[in-house]
C-alpha cells in the first residue's frame, strides 16, 4: 500500500474529556516501550495539509506518554490511500492507531477497537430543509455548540443541469428519481459515511434505491477531487460532509496555480459567483456520529487497557492545550471524548442497510 509518510516525532489524538468503560482488551505481560508507534490518517482532505497540519504532534505525544510510564522513541505518521486501506492495515496490526470515519471503523470493527470519538464546532445551520443550506444569505459559520455528529450533503454543481436541480430545490419542489438519475454523480468509497454510506441510505429513504443504481456515478479517492469537478462542471452532483463548502470556500474563486490561506489549491472558478451560490445543497441525510481514533487487536502491546487508558488520556490533554486544538483543526476536531464499541451500532446499522 502506497502511503505518504512522515516518521516526526509522533502523532496522537485529542480529546475533551469523557468516561467509558473497559475495551474489553485482556491485560497481560505488555512492553511499556516502544522503538516505533505507528499512526494512519485517511485522506478526507489533502494529504500534503494533513501532515503539515500534524507535524508537531510528535514530541507532544511523547511527553504525555512518558508522564504516564511509556518510553516511545518515534511515531510513523502516514496518510492512507483510502479509507478501507486504513481500516486494512489497521486489522492487519501493520498500523497501530488510526483516524477512521464512524463508517469505515464500522467495517472493521472486529479487528480494531475503537478509543475516542471526536468532538466538533455545530453549524449555524443544522436544517434538514437543503433550501435552507444555499445562498449567500445562508452561508454556515462553524460557531455552533459542541456536537458528536455531523451530516453529510448531496450538493449539486454549476453546470446546466446541477443549475436545473438546484432551481426546483430553492423553489421548493420534490426532486423525483429520475431527476437524480439522470445527472452525473461523483461519490467516496463504499466505507465513507458522508461521502458514501449516507446518501446511500438517503436516496433508499427517499426513493428506495441506491447509489448503486444511479445509472453514471464516479467514485474519487478524496473530497478535494469531488471540489475539483465540481468548479471544473465535470460533474453534475457531489456529496460531502456539511462544512465542506467552508473548507473550500477560499480557493473556489482562485486560479488553479494559486493558493488560498489554508494551502488549498485554487479551483479555478475566477468569473464564478460564491460557493455558496454556485454549489447548491439538494439533499441533507441524517446525522452522522463523529470519527473515531481506534487501535489495532492484533499487537497485545497495544491493544489492552493499560495503553489505551494512556493514549485516551495522552490525547484529550494534547487536545486541551492551544497547541493541539490548532493541530486538529485540519480534521475540525476541537476535542475527543472516550468512546466505546456500542457508540458505533448505528453505524454498523447503516453498513447493513448499504449493503
Amino acid at each position: 500500500m502506497n502511503v505518504k509518510k512522515i516518521s516526526t516525532g509522533i502523532l496522537a489524538v485529542a480529546l475533551l474529556a469523557g468516561c467509558a468503560g473497559s475495551s474489553g482488551a485482556q491485560t497481560a505481560e505488555v512492553s511499556k516501550e516502544f522503538d516505533t508507534l505507528r499512526f494512519q490518517f485517511v485522506p478526507s482532505r489533502d494529504p500534503g495539509e494533513i501532515i503539515a497540519g500534524t507535524s508537531e504532534l510528535g514530541q507532544l505525544v511523547i511527553d504525555e506518554m512518558a508522564s504516564r510510564g511509556y518510553t516511545i522513541g518515534k511515531v510513523d505518521i502516514t496518510v492512507s490511500d483510502s479509507y478501507e486501506a486504513a481500516g486494512e492495515s489497521l486489522a492487519a496490526g501493520s498500523i497501530d492507531v488510526a483516524w477512521l470515519p464512524g463508517g469505515t471503523y464500522a467495517l472493521y470493527s472486529d479487528e480494531t477497537n475503537v478509543i475516542l470519538t471526536a468532538t466538533r464546532n455545530g453549524l449555524s445551520n443544522d436544517s434538514e430543509n437543503p433550501a435552507d443550506w444555499n445562498g449567500q444569505a445562508n452561508a454556515t459559520q462553524k460557531n455552533g455548540p459542541q456536537v458528536t455528529y455531523y451530516r453529510s450533503l448531496i450538493y449539486a454543481t454549476p453546470t446546466p443541469y446541477g443549475k436545473e436541480l438546484a432551481a426546483k430545490v430553492n423553489a421548493g419542489e420534490e426532486l423525483t428519481w429520475d431527476d437524480l438519475n439522470k445527472a452525473k454523480w461523483a461519490v467516496m468509497n463504499v466505507s465513507s459515511s458522508a461521502g458514501y454510506i449516507y446518501p446511500t441510505m438517503w436516496l433508499n429513504e427517499k426513493y428506495g434505491k441506491k447509489i448503486t443504481d444511479l445509472a453514471n456515478v464516479t467514485t474519487l479517492d478524496g473530497y478535494m477531487a469531488a471540489f475539483q469537478q465540481a468548479a471544473a462542471e465535470q460533474i453534475d452532483v457531489i456529496v460531502c460532509y456539511a462544512d465542506g463548502r467552508n473548507d473550500y470556500e477560499g480557493s473556489w474563486n482562485l486560479p488553479a496555480d494559486q493558493q488560498d490561506a489554508t494551502g488549498h489549491q485554487g479551483l479555478g472558478r475566477v468569473n464564478g459567483g460564491s460557493i455558496w451560490d454556485e454549489l447548491n445543497v439538494i439533499g441533507v441525510t441524517e446525522g452522522i456520529y463523529n470519527d473515531t481514533v481506534a487501535v489495532t487487536k492484533a499487537n497485545k502491546d497495544i491493544y489492552n487497557d493499560e495503553f489505551i487508558t494512556a493514549l485516551q488520556d495522552s490525547l484529550i490533554a494534547i487536545a486541551n492545550t492551544d497547541k493541539g486544538k490548532e493541530i486538529f483543526a485540519i480534521y475540525s476536531h476541537t476535542g475527543y471524548a472516550k468512546a466505546t464499541d456500542a457508540d458505533y451500532d448505528g453505524a454498523r446499522a447503516a453498513l447493513d442497510a448499504v449493503k
